[in-house]
């Protein structure tokens, strides 16, 4: 593969899945006008075990595919990728349906852990529904992943890019619409229109799953000339693909389970000690807001780092194998740098901002603001255990990923009743934020035994981004009292977008101004700003 078509596939992807997560982030602001808190949470009771239920009926094959495809692609052996995709989709067929008849049937035995009735608004009746209506969605969604991964294999991203986008387009439509037809013209229930709305999964993959049908009719003439062109020479039978493509698979499968079962936890035992201390009345509002609403915007500095930093993931790997101990050095400690660099000034930003941000997205709620501004530092640790976690696979130790996740969430699960009993709503992000630290030290614990990393040189840049962060909050705390005074502010939706925007601005340009001086910027992104170099040597000139 030629390193433009890597770096133009790479940057199609990449594009493709940015879009579909700001997407994912736009439409929960008219939505929260739809269903409100009650809504959120009934939402979420429906769509946590949906997406555990996801990542076990599609095992990390999908991902996993991609891998083994393009391996044997390179070797010229067409066919022995064909095979497995065809006995992976029959595969994926099944397991969907299996899924599906299994989620659906649980229902009624899963709604008890969620809901206490004595105090909960939502009933289990409820959460039987709204579950029962998103387990359509495993019929198609292990499919289409699969299809994509076998595109991605054959190095070709736009059908999975397109689809993503196109899948996210039409269940956010059929999300909002169905909801606001439910409840604004046949004046329905909430119920119903959460239902329309965890059902909406479903659409939404028949709309992705139809862009793939689509590109595979526009390509089938040119795989089946690959596999006229198939060398021959190596045999596989299914049973060995199969032991080959788990060893892929697992790591793949781990990851992407780590915030469902964080979230499953809180599902089966937020409510119940809320209810422990008499906060019953209130707890399905408070488990909305921190794990629907404000978790959907701390989500977003995450995206955004996680996307930079694992574009150098290649690079690690290469250089592990190569035994190149001075560039893996390098792009470890890049890969750190910028991921610290992007995801520590947006998270303290964040917390400066919790009340106007909160406001700008939904509506002004002091608790809202509340959890939103200690919820903000578990971007850094999300970032870092995904990042983490793709350096183990990098240095081929993919297996640690198991046991970081298994000694994360007993942490999470030891701690989240007591925290909550002490500290409710908060007590349930500081038993995740524990659960995630102690994941996080592990992967690099073993990142440090296995490639003779050290830690010295990324702290000491830490720290100094750590200052530029002080400097930029204090600029940012000015901004935003001098605002909140002149706006003679009070929760306005309108005042909280300006406040947020001015102060936020304000906070970036302080924020890269300093770290452009002080060189910081040059050291970690190259020539990419090279054209301020070039202005400031003009200015010295003239």
């Amino acid at each position: 593969m030629s390193t433009s078509k890597l770096l133009r596939g790479t940057f199609i992807l990449t594009v493709g899945v940015m879009l579909s997560r700001v997407l994912g982030l736009i439409y929960v602001i008219p939505f929260y006008h739809l269903v409100g808190e009650q809504g959120g949470a009934l939402y979420g009771y429906g769509y946590v075990p949906y997406q555990i239920f996801i990542s076990f009926a599609t095992g990390g094959l999908p991902l996993a595919v991609s891998k083994f495809v393009s391996k044997y692609n390179a070797l010229g052996e067409y066919r022995i990728g064909y095979v497995l995709f065809r006995s992976g989709l029959r595969l994926m067929m099944v397991t969907g349906i299996v899924a599906c008849v299994v989620l659906y049937t649980i229902a009624p035995w899963l709604a008890p852990f969620v809901i206490d009735e004595r105090a909960n608004v939502n009933s289990i009746n409820d959460v039987v529904t709204v579950i029962r209506a998103v387990s359509f969605a495993l019929i198609i969604v292990p499919v289409m992943s699969l299809i994509r991964g076998f595109f991605q294999g054959h190095e070709s991203m736009g059908p999975t890019a397109l689809s993503q986008v196109i899948e996210q387009i039409v269940r956010i439509a059929f999300l909002l619409i169905g909801c606001y037809i439910v409840l604004r013209v046949l004046k329905g229930s909430l119920v119903t229109a959460v239902s329309v709305a965890t059902f909406a999964a479903f659409v939404g993959a028949l709309g992705g799953l139809a862009i793939l049908i689509w590109y595979w009719w526009k390509r089938k003439d040119y795989l089946d000339d690959l596999l006229e062109r198939d060398r021959g020479q190596v045999t596989l039978s299914l049973k060995e693909m199969y032991k080959e493509l788990l060893l892929y698979a697992a790591p793949f499968v781990f990851v992407g389970l780590a915030m469902p079962l964080y979230q499953l936890i809180d599902q089966f035992t937020f409510n119940h000690a809320m209810a422990s201390i008499g906060l019953g009345k209130m707890s399905e509002h408070a488990y909305s807001i921190f794990n629907m609403w404000a978790q959907k915007i701390v989500i977003i500095p995450v995206t955004l780092a996680t996307s930079f930093s694992l574009t150098l993931i290649p690079t690690i790997t290469k250089a592990y194998v190569e035994r190149d101990q001075k560039s893996l050095r390098k792009y470890l400690n890049q890969t750190f740098q910028v991921l610290m660099f992007l995801t520590l000034p947006a998270v303290v930003g964040m917390a400066l901002l919790a009340e106007p941000v909160y406001t700008a997205f939904y509506s002004h709620d002091p608790l809202g603001e509340q959890v939103l501004r200690w919820y903000a530092p578990t971007a850094i640790l999300f970032a870092l255990f995904s990042v983490t976690a793709a350096m183990l696979q990098g240095i081929n130790q993919q297996r640690f990923s198991a046991v970081s996740l298994t000694l994360g969430l007993s942490v999470k699960l030891l701690l989240n009743t007591f925290l909550i009993t002490k500290f409710a709503t908060i007590g349930a992000i500081l038993a995740t934020m524990s659960g995630y630290f102690v994941s996080v030290v592990f992967n690099l614990w073993i990142i440090k035994k296995y490639t003779n990393y050290r830690y010295q040189f990324v702290i000491r840049r830490i720290i100094f981004i750590g200052i530029l962060t002080a400097l930029m909050s204090v600029f940012v705390a000015i901004v935003q009292l001098l605002l909140k005074s002149m706006l003679h502010y009070h929760g306005g939706t309108v005042k909280s977008i300006v406040i947020v925007a001015i102060s936020g601005l304000v906070g970036a340009g302080v924020y890269f101004f300093f770290s452009d001086r002080s060189g910081l910027l040059a050291s970690l992104f190259g020539n990419r700003f090279a054209f301020l170099q070039r202005r400031k040597e003009k200015k010295a000139v003239s």
